[in-house]
């Protein structure tokens, strides 16, 4: 299936959170220069080591970006939903994407070119600012990310990815998955049996209840404790 949209490039762009409160005619400047682009599941937006085109906006869909290794496997970095934005980082260094992004789901995304970009940001103080707050969330994610994988056990790792998934309030919560459990143990740097393996400890102590791609923690307190 192609996903099919019958609203313009300008009032997509509109809506995604970066671009909002832009100028009009800022927006239109952007969007003048920007492509829109339907990418299949599992289809390979760019290579690691390709020349970088831009900034990938995610308006439906889902994207996953992965560092691969020479054994065959891959670290997911980060997965990309619906208004994430991914690529825009390279575009300030002029190098090479580190990352390899493919698409997890049928996806709708925008592609603003690199010139497009930058050309925009020198003109709009509110989008240059924009950035920098996306950016700077961005590298504490990674920092929180690096600190869950290596200096957390197995069960740490997964209990953190459940709490920081829970809502502000309520003992018992409901997670649904964002991604495949073999994408989110990539995510946790650990082996998809491991993954699955903690789920089924979880379980067992009346943590949780697995369904699927849901997962109902059933006390998050009692939870928080088992995980030392």
């Amino acid at each position: 299936m192609i996903l099919e949209t019958r609203h313009s490039i300008h009032e997509i762009l509109s809506r995604q959170p970066l671009f909002r409160g832009l100028a009009d005619d800022e927006l239109r400047d952007i969007a003048n220069g920007t492509r829109e682009y339907r990418a299949k599941k599992n289809e390979i937006i760019f290579h690691r080591g390709d020349t970088v085109e831009g900034m990938h906006v995610v308006v439906m869909g889902q994207v996953k970006l992965s560092l691969p290794s020479s054994q065959g496997a891959e670290k997911v970095v980060h997965v990309c939903g619906p208004g994430n934005t991914f690529g825009e980082a390279v575009v300030f260094l002029d190098k090479p994407y580190p990352v390899n992004a493919q698409a997890t789901a049928e996806s709708l995304l925008l592609l603003i070119p690199k010139r497009v970009l930058l050309d925009a940001l020198e003109l709009s103080n509110t989008l240059y600012r924009k950035m920098i707050a996306s950016l700077s969330v961005r590298l504490h994610e990674m920092i929180s990310d690096m600190e869950t994988c290596l200096l957390r056990n197995s069960v740490q790792r997964v209990v953190c990815f459940l709490v920081q998934a829970a809502p502000e309030s309520g003992d018992a919560f409901e997670v649904s998955l964002p991604a495949s459990k073999q994408t989110i143990a990539s995510q946790l740097n650990l082996a998809p049996e491991t993954f699955s393996r903690v789920l089924g400890q979880l379980s067992e102590a009346g943590l949780i209840q697995v369904r699927g791609r849901r997962i109902a923690v059933l006390d998050r307190q009692r939870l928080i404790v088992f995980s030392g």
